[in-house]
């Protein structure tokens, strides 16, 4: 009896289609894996980015001295800091044309806002897609190769006259590889999709927040501005 499943033996007595499949999955699971850790990295500091900014937004600050900060950080900015510095800008882009009231200029500066949140938006969901259709379709992939590896082990049985259980057993070990190999691909990528694109959402949500609250603080700045002048 053999002592044990030797993969690389199963792999090397593989078909092309087989191994073709094999390879396939492999680059899923290895891109899966590259944005895994990437869109970690990036979704993580997003949120230590919106926590330091709200931190400072609300500090206090003066917000001509604070935009100034935020637009001398050289395109280092985080999303809310970008948020922040478009709606300012445009807010003052707005209050130096002379006649506008008080709801087109905040109008104005919220437009910008939602501009630029969905762009930052963009950029978090960005490659999550891939996550998704990695999840979905490598399980099926895996399936294929199995499939097709279990036809050619029976279309090659049907040629023996003596066939044993252990003439059977390596054919249908190397052809559920692929299976193992597309849930291998398929379960990090469907556990990551779902846990990025919640944190995605939670920091939409944070955005969203951030340019309601931004909104008001411009229409009290508007109504002192005017009751000072």
């Amino acid at each position: 009896m053999n002592s044990g499943l030797n993969i690389f033996e199963l792999l090397r007595d593989a078909s092309l289609p087989v191994l073709g499949v094999l390879l396939v999955l492999l680059f899923f699971s290895f891109m899966s894996w590259v944005i895994i850790i990437r869109k970690y990295s990036q979704l993580k500091a997003a949120m230590e980015n919106a926590e330091s900014f709200e931190e400072r937004f609300w500090s206090g600050a003066d917000l001509a001295q604070l935009f100034r900060e935020v637009s001398n950080n050289g395109g280092d900015n985080g999303g809310m800091e970008n948020i922040f510095e478009s709606g300012f800008r445009e807010f003052v882009r707005q209050r130096q044309r002379r006649g506008l009231d008080m709801r087109t200029v905040v109008e104005g500066s919220e437009r910008a806002m939602r501009v630029t949140g969905t762009k930052e938006i963009g950029a978090l969901e960005r490659n999550l897609e891939f996550l998704a259709n990695v999840g979905s379709i490598s399980p099926y992939v895996g399936l294929f190769g199995t499939v097709w590896g279990i036809m050619g082990a029976f279309q090659g049985l049907g040629e023996m006259k003596d066939v044993t259980i252990a003439v059977v057993a390596p054919h249908i070990s190397e052809a559920l590889i692929a299976t193992a190999m597309g849930l291998f691909a398929a379960i990090p990528a469907v556990w990551a999709y779902n846990r990025y694109a919640n944190k995605v959402e939670r920091v939409a949500s944070r955005y969203e927040v951030f340019q309601e609250e931004f909104s008001s603080v411009l229409q009290r700045q508007i109504q002192i501005d005017d009751a000072t002048n």
